[in-house]
């Protein structure tokens, strides 16, 4: 049996003062006592049933139809919902994955630039960050530390170095000597983001490695993130830090030796595999 009702006539075949057509539905929406009054009229012409289904039946029938008004509210609500659902899933995804480069082959080479970090003052040549990140990654790993150098010095040199070992990777590490020398923060970090941008610009890729200011907390100046974040490259603001607080891996103040060496190059296999490197 089909609910006469709710086709958009009443009753009587005539329209019943106040009734509308509801444009959502496309049924009549009747006032609330008028609905009652032309439910209990239709209950007694077309329902024949007792009391209790038909006061069920009818307090199903008789709610008042959704507005289209609050229809759209609530499409609304959930598709706004679901849009900052979405932003955060891609911005925990984002924050979870490490900055990527390009992979280096076998064939291909990497440049360790720096001052004496690089160099490997404190340890045999052998036992320098490069050679024994080279033995760890089974790729060319060409050690262009300078002891003594200043970043200022550093970029003046790095074009030249660049050009002679065309390397896949820059791996830098700059910027301790001019905090030994008490040189500005601002100029080391300018020269260094000078450096990076060299780099790039060439299509090669850079791993940035954090190099602390002594005192009492060793820790690396904040700039050394704030470059990396800048030019979304990988970089390890650890390694250097726990080591130089660490007289058990240091051969001075300042320089590991050849055990706090081998723990740089475990943590830039670690962070070269991490970002696509190798």
């Amino acid at each position: 049996m089909s609910l006469r009702f709710f086709e958009p006539t009443c009753l009587g075949g005539k329209w019943c003062q106040g009734c509308q057509l509801d444009e959502v539905g496309g049924r009549l929406n009747h006032s609330r006592n008028h609905r009652q009054i032309l439910l209990a009229k239709y209950f007694q012409k077309y329902l024949p049933m007792n009391s209790h289904a038909a006061s069920t039946l009818q307090q199903k029938i008789s709610r008042p139809p959704r507005s289209q008004n609050s229809a759209l509210s609530y499409v609304m609500k959930f598709l706004s919902l679901l849009f900052k659902l979405l932003l955060l899933t891609a911005v925990l995804a984002g924050c979870g994955k490490s900055p990527q480069v390009p992979a280096v082959g076998s064939g291909d080479v990497i440049l360790a630039f720096g001052d004496s970090l690089t160099f490997g003052t404190g340890a045999s040549p052998g036992d320098s960050y490069p050679a024994r990140l080279q033995s760890l990654i089974g790729r060319t790993v060409v050690n262009a530390g300078v002891p003594g150098e200043i970043s200022a010095d550093g970029l003046v040199r790095l074009p030249e170095v660049l050009d002679e070992v065309k390397p896949k990777l820059l791996l830098l590490c700059h910027g301790g000597n001019d905090f030994l020398r008490k040189q500005s923060e601002a100029t080391a970090a300018s020269n260094v983001r000078a450096m990076i941008k060299l780099a790039r610009d060439r299509g090669i890729g850079v791993v940035l490695i954090a190099t602390p200011k002594p005192g009492l907390s060793i820790s690396p100046p904040e700039f050394y993130a704030e470059l990396a974040r800048e030019f979304v490259i990988p970089f390890n603001d650890d390694a250097l830090k726990s080591i130089l607080r660490d007289n058990e891996l240091k051969s001075d103040l300042v320089h590991p030796n050849a055990k706090g060496y081998a723990q740089i190059a475990q943590a830039l296999n670690k962070l070269l595999k991490k970002s696509g490197a190798i």
